[in-house]
């Protein structure tokens, strides 16, 4: 079922991003909706508008609807993402990313308080 409604999801992503690419913007852009001749097209201009914009509000309400809907099939099937991920066990030097640096991690020891090596030419 999961899988199902992913492959919509995607499938209305696509979708999506067409329509929008395909809408005519005060700057130009893409703007291949809508012809700017007079009387040879299909639609004309406000007509291409408003069933983009409306094929773009449909899509987005799908959109939406399809992430709750996994949202809510991923919490019921076993929690979220972050609860599936392993957890790192502290043992021993081997916790944290501070621990798998020299001296252990330790900035409170003699390292701390020392000056910086400034290299030498010979």
């Amino acid at each position: 079922m999961e899988t199902v409604i992913i492959v919509i999801h995607l499938m209305i992503v696509v979708a999506l991003v067409i329509v929008v690419l395909l809408q005519r913007s005060e700057g130009g852009a893409l703007g291949m909706g809508g012809g700017g001749g007079s009387g040879g097209g299909f639609m004309s201009a406000r007509g291409a508008a408003n069933a983009l914009t409306r094929t773009t509000a449909i899509l987005a309400a799908a959109f939406f609807v399809t992430s709750i809907t996994l949202g809510i099939i991923s919490g019921v099937e076993g929690g979220g993402v972050l609860d599936n991920l392993p957890l790192q066990e502290q043992q021993g030097g081997e916790g944290g990313i501070l621990d798998q640096l020299p001296g252990g991690g330790d900035l409170s020891g003699d390292d701390a308080t020392q000056e910086p090596q400034v290299p030498t030419s010979q």
